[in-house]
């Protein structure tokens, strides 16, 4: 039971730090990470709405897809995700309230934003996955594309990113006639998360400290009979 709620109290931490590297990489007004790029054009398109809320209705829509698309292989459990998807829309906007202070305005001040907020969303999403208990929505649609195409997740989380930003760009055109909420800050979170991500489960023991909590602590048991 411990471990449990310790995975499950890492995951909430990876959901945090997630969204504040997401809000951190838009602060630079140079895009925002793919997988938000949907909703935060439509949050300027609609300022009555906040970046979390149009997260929280796209991600509503993922799930639909989802169940849609696994039907009977789409497991009751996994409705956790429209938990999963109350806690990142809101903290969206929690970080985006903690970061209202910055507004940086030369271009190399939006850039390391962008770049720091890279660092962040990377940190959060192996603090966030480790635990293996609850996908995110974005995460849970590429599995079930990957599920029913039966193509390889790699191979469908590039697709999926680029066709989000597709549909970004298109959006940003219908509404303001021009790019406004995707740029080059999108592009470069596109790149180097991932290759964060491999950086810091490379360098860092932690994220084998969080997974070996699934194996209910396992891999401890065997380090100490070790050592005796």
């Amino acid at each position: 039971m411990n471990h449990i709620v310790a995975r499950f109290a890492f995951f909430v931490l990876g959901v945090a730090i997630n969204s504040f590297g997401i809000v951190l990489i838009t602060v630079g007004d140079l895009g925002t990470s793919p997988i938000s790029s949907v909703p935060y054009v439509f949050s300027l398109a609609f300022p009555q709405m906040s970046f979390g809320l149009t997260t929280f209705i796209w991600n509503v829509l993922f799930i639909i897809v989802q169940v849609i698309l696994l039907r009977r292989r789409f497991k009751p459990s996994q409705f956790l995700q429209i938990v999963a998807n109350i806690l990142f829309s809101s903290a969206i906007d929690v970080s985006g309230a903690i970061l209202g202070f910055l507004h940086p305005q030369a271009l190399w001040e939006r850039l390391l934003c962008v770049v720091l907020g890279c660092l962040v969303l990377a940190f959060g999403i192996v603090i966030e996955v480790a635990p293996n208990v609850i996908v995110v929505p974005g995460e849970g649609m590429v599995r079930a594309l990957s599920i029913v195409t039966k193509v390889r997740y790699g191979t469908v989380k590039v697709v999926f990113d680029v066709t989000l930003m597709v549909i970004a760009t298109i959006c940003s055109f219908i509404f303001f006639g021009g790019l406004n909420g995707i740029g080059i800050g999108t592009i470069i979170s596109a790149v180097i998360v991932g290759l964060f991500i491999n950086a810091i489960n490379r360098l860092f023991r932690f994220p084998d400290r969080i997974r070996a909590l699934s194996l209910g602590g396992d891999d401890r048991r065997e380090t100490v009979t070790v050592r005796k």
